[in-house]
């Protein structure tokens, strides 16, 4: 009799213990779709298990013994991948350690401050929001220890791809910029600098003038060339893309004369030198064109009538004003005959 009742207990027992670990290493997560889960930066554990109770990723029943059995005290912000199935003793230990998932940033070309900084919430996802980040892009007191100010801020977002907590400040992603941007400059690039008579930021300035003015590799060390010699000489640059970014009109497809004559310090059309600022956060490719520009003679280019993506290049004017007037020719020519074929439609 007494084996019979010290079996069911062992039974009784043992069903339990199977119960309760099931409980806590059986599946329980249910993310079939891999969503993201997020805690945010005022989060606590109790409203940490409300949204995954919310957004039906687990019942909750039993969240809170394994929280306490864990102790699970306090919650740390972050983005964490849920694994459909993983089990409430895996889904609470990831979220005591804090261990989440990066975020990764892919910078290709930012042309303003402002644009960048609205991309922060729609296509980074991260908790620092649009505001926040423009607001710091804009302090000169917080970028001051980065060595550059408002205008020039853009040279340092250097385009690569980086890893980052999606709990991170404007500050801190601003610090992995920079670091990627010193890394960047090595002794070879500032002594070529030098050579040029260029501080880093101004080879950036000018590459991202490059950089707007074609897409092709080969023309890029000439237009670089181009534009040092005008540099040299004390000559405007009257650079197209910088009265384009005056306007922030990027898909501004000809400059009229009225848009040489908009007042701003971008306008090269107006102003002697280099804008204060980058138009366009420019490629590595568009920096070492200007490092590694030719020794050239030309003052002059435009584009080619041909409209085959291809640069003419002069040494005087004469000649460039020749290949301007055959460039707006076909550029006439071509805007008349889509008129033609959109009204025969």
């Amino acid at each position: 009799m007494i084996r019979k009742i010290v079996f069911a207990i062992l039974l009784v027992l043992l069903v339990a213990g199977g119960f309760f670990a099931w409980k806590f290493f059986g599946p329980a997560v249910d993310n079939a779709n891999n969503n993201y889960f997020y805690i945010h930066t005022r989060d606590n554990v109790a409203s940490v298990k409300d949204q995954l109770i919310s957004q039906k990723s687990i019942s909750g029943r039993d969240f809170d013994l394994v929280s306490r059995l864990l102790k699970y005290k306090q919650a740390k912000p972050g983005r964490y991948k849920l694994t459909d199935g993983m089990s409430l003793f895996k889904l609470v230990k990831m979220l005591r350690s804090g261990k989440q998932e990066p975020v990764k940033m892919v910078i290709v070309k930012e042309r303003t401050k402002e644009l960048f900084a609205g991309k922060l919430g729609k296509k980074f996802d991260l908790e620092c929001d649009s505001l926040q980040m423009i607001s710091f892009l804009n302090n000169n007191d917080s970028l001051k220890r980065f060595g550059v100010d408002s205008n020039t801020v853009m040279a340092i977002v250097m385009p690569y791809t980086y890893e980052l907590k999606w709990t991170s400040t404007a500050g801190k992603i601003f610090q992995q910029f920079y670091n990627a941007y010193e890394q960047f400059w090595t002794k070879e690039r500032r002594t070529k600098a030098d050579t040029l008579h260029l501080t880093p930021l101004e080879v950036s300035v000018l590459a991202s003038i490059v950089e707007e003015e074609t897409t092709r590799k080969a023309d890029r060390y000439n237009i670089a060339s181009t534009y040092l010699n005008r540099l040299k000489k004390d000559m405007r640059l009257e650079a197209d893309p910088t009265v384009k970014f005056i306007t922030r009109n990027f898909q501004l497809g000809r400059i009229q004369g009225s848009h040489l004559r908009l007042e701003s310090p971008y306008n090269t059309y107006l102003n002697k030198g280099l804008p204060p600022g980058p138009i366009c956060t420019p490629s590595i490719e568009s920096l070492d064109a200007v490092l590694d520009a030719p020794s050239t003679e030309y003052i002059f280019f435009v584009a080619s009538h041909k409209f085959d993506g291809s640069t003419i290049f002069t040494t005087n004017y004469d000649d460039h004003l020749k290949y301007v007037k055959l460039f707006h020719a076909e550029q006439t020519r071509r805007a008349d005959s889509l008129k033609k074929l959109k009204a025969s439609r």
